[in-house]
């Protein structure tokens, strides 16, 4: 009989690969929606009558919509399972998205933004767990990181179309809103083929369907270790706050905040920073800008398995910290201030592998999907704020003043890791004890369920 091998020490295999592949559609997709309003705006303030309020409201609606789209489908996702939504939210997305070409007032576009950030909230759960969940622990990191890329290729991609069409017609700017649903129709035969999470079957005590799954998929010398949570269980958010998870989850609500704020703010408003911080040039400093936004995620990847988690995270926040402030309080002139405020979005975009990477890795299985959606909802709440008020604060305190601001948040996110953040690198998931059982022993009624105990060494692991 041949030994038995853990679905999470297996090599990479191309299945492995199929489905991270899979899981770039929707990251993708919200890179694009959320790098092309800053452009697509500017065009359409004629068209529909569009002050500075309204600007800044269509910039974050799909942030706001991120925020309760993510808080919303993590509990479902842990309850229901991860495959239904990943596989058919991208059909959504692109009707939705085609529905942006026919709008004739603000109200209208505020509320289709709100709904494509609600769909993409979904996606960001599902789609971090489902990989993750497949992904084997030696290459989680990379696996996971492909993500971060396609978000960053859509977010440049948005940007390099939206000036390639800003000259075909009084309606590009539709037709640059309309564009983002493509990449999610292309994506959406790879996600139809890809099966529920066999450790997310195996937590609800489906154990021969998540067999069946590895089996079918990688050979009948794969196998699952895990200990089922008990049937009683505490809701997901009480789960979240108990004493074991608790800090877990406030350092992926705060990390992930922190990023994001100057990340987006910044990113969606890119030409009227610059052109505030005096490049008349705002196209170049554009492309500037997101080229080295591009290299960055290109950068990450690369170093995401090969340093600590906790390194990477504190050496990204320092250093764009660093770089932002001397943006902000020293003088370059308009190449030099061009240059600086790219390396600085290099190192924000190749932090930004840790959002897709490091909260998966914070919480259990039965908890993974309202963690990682916890997560996201803090992040886009504050960006969502910061998006919308940059622009004000822009007119109102100035450019430094509003740096300023994000210098300091990028501080506090690096002291407050320095402090809190553990280390998941090397951690195995099946290592991820639920407090459930820890928290229910003195419940005589709990029970356990044990599959497939033949881990390497002979013990038993738990998920």
């Amino acid at each position: 009989m041949s030994k038995q091998v853990l679905l999470e020490d297996l090599p990479l295999r191309p299945f492995h690969v199929g489905v991270a592949f899979s899981g770039t559609g929707g990251q993708f997709s919200d890179g694009f929606v959320l790098g092309i309003i800053g452009i697509a705006v500017s065009m359409a303030a004629g068209p529909l009558h569009l002050d500075a309020l309204w600007m800044g409201l269509l910039g974050a609606a799909s942030l706001a919509g991120l925020f309760f789209g993510s808080m919303l489908a993590g509990p479902i996702a842990d309850k229901y399972g991860r495959r239904t939504i990943f596989a058919y939210d991208m059909l959504l997305f692109a009707v939705v998205s085609a529905a942006q070409y026919f709008v004739t007032s603000p109200s209208q576009l505020l509320v289709l933004r709100l709904l494509l950030g609600l769909i993409l909230g979904a996606d960001y759960v599902v789609s971090k767990s489902l990989v993750t969940e497949y992904s084997p622990r030696r290459y989680r990191g990379r696996l996971l990181s492909v993500l971060a890329a396609a978000w960053a290729a859509g977010y440049v991609g948005a940007y390099l179309a939206g000036f390639a069409m800003r000259d075909i017609g009084p309606d590009a700017w539709r037709i640059m809103l309309a564009a983002s649903g493509i990449p999610a129709l292309l994506i959406l035969p790879f996600r139809l083929i890809v099966p529920e999470s066999p450790m997310w079957l195996m937590k609800r005590g489906r154990g021969d369907e998540a067999l069946a799954i590895v089996r079918h998929r990688f050979g009948p010398e794969v196998t699952l270790a895990i200990t089922t949570a008990p049937k009683q269980q505490k809701g997901a958010w009480s789960q979240l706050f108990s004493h074991q998870w608790r800090k877990n989850t406030l350092v992926g609500c705060v990390f992930y905040t922190c990023q994001v704020i100057p990340y987006f703010a910044l990113g969606t408003f890119a030409p009227k920073v610059l052109e505030a911080l005096h490049v008349k040039d705002k196209f170049v400093g554009g492309l500037v800008y997101n080229v080295l936004l591009l290299a960055g995620a290109v950068i990450g990847l690369l170093l995401i398995d090969r340093i600590s988690r906790r390194t990477f995270l504190l050496g990204t926040f320092y250093l764009a910290a660093l770089g932002l402030a001397v943006l902000t309080y020293a003088s370059f002139g308009p190449v030099g201030t061009m240059l600086v405020f790219g390396l600085f979005a290099c190192v924000l975009s190749a932090a930004a592998n840790l959002e897709f990477v490091y909260p998966p890795e914070l919480f259990p299985t039965h908890l993974r999907a309202s963690g990682v959606g916890l997560a996201v909802a803090s992040s886009r709440f504050g960006s969502a704020i910061s998006t919308f008020l940059l622009p004000i604060a822009v007119q109102q305190v100035g450019i430094h003043a509003a740096l300023g601001v994000c210098v300091a948040v990028l501080l506090f996110g690096g002291v407050f890791c320095h402090f809190m953040a553990p280390e998941t690198g090397s951690e195995s998931l099946s290592d991820l004890k639920s407090d459930v059982v820890a928290d229910d022993q003195v419940d005589a009624g709990h029970h356990e369920a044990t599959f497939a105990t033949s881990a390497p060494g002979g013990t038993k692991t738990h998920l």
